[in-house]
């Protein structure tokens, strides 16, 4: 049996299942959800998972998970903040932090993902160890070996990255050329994930 390789139209889809082989943009979930009757707000993969449990529960709401209430009342936008402040489990990235870390760092100070997560992670440290985790962060960098870890749901990225180290001279345009013909084919996970035979897609 022939596998089908164009994505189908939403009403002709009938579970999660089949509708998790596709690729979605954010802004195709948001319609869908909103011609549905579901919530549209969420992180796309939260839209995803939303309509997937629609599919295969008559339309309803994915139950949500409760999530654990911050402990702390340390108000980190008005706090004074200093080396030995204690990071709390509702610890903020607002401008007190940022002021702070500046001050300590500079004004080359960026508040990436990799400083934010370690800091989220880690309640019970102190702010003079977050600024050690900036400066080895930045360090990292001069390795030219490293590479920054790509969040899972920016497959674009990590689907480019991974094309131009393996295809020896290709272009950021090559590589951009094969993801908007691989994400219109069926995955087993409805993740695109780059493989050496991708390059044969610009010639179909």
């Amino acid at each position: 049996m022939k596998r089908n390789t164009q994505r189908p139209d939403f009403s002709e889809i009938s579970s999660g299942a089949e509708f998790n082989r596709w690729y979605w943009l954010k802004s195709e979930l948001v319609d869908l959800c909103k011609t549905t009757g579901l919530p549209y707000s969420g992180s796309k993969f939260e839209l995803r998972d939303r309509i997937m449990y629609a599919l295969d529960n008559d339309g309803k709401l994915l139950p949500r998970v409760a999530q654990q209430r911050p402990q702390s009342r340390f108000n980190w936008a008005r706090e004074k903040l200093d080396l030995d402040t204690l990071i709390t489990d509702n610890v903020s990235f607002g401008p007190n932090f940022r002021n702070f870390m500046k001050a300590q760092i500079g004004t080359k100070l960026s508040c990436h993902s990799d400083i934010m997560d370690w800091v989220k992670a880690h309640p019970g440290k102190t702010l003079g160890e977050a600024v050690l985790q900036w400066q080895y962060l930045e360090q990292r960098k001069e390795d030219p070996q490293f590479r920054r870890n790509i969040a899972a749901h920016n497959m674009l990225s990590q689907y480019v990255r991974d094309f131009l180290a393996d295809q020896e001279g290709a272009s950021f345009k090559m590589a951009l050329a094969c993801w908007k013909r691989k994400r219109q084919l069926p995955t087993d996970d409805g993740f695109v994930r780059y493989a050496p035979e991708d390059l044969a897609l610009l010639e179909a």
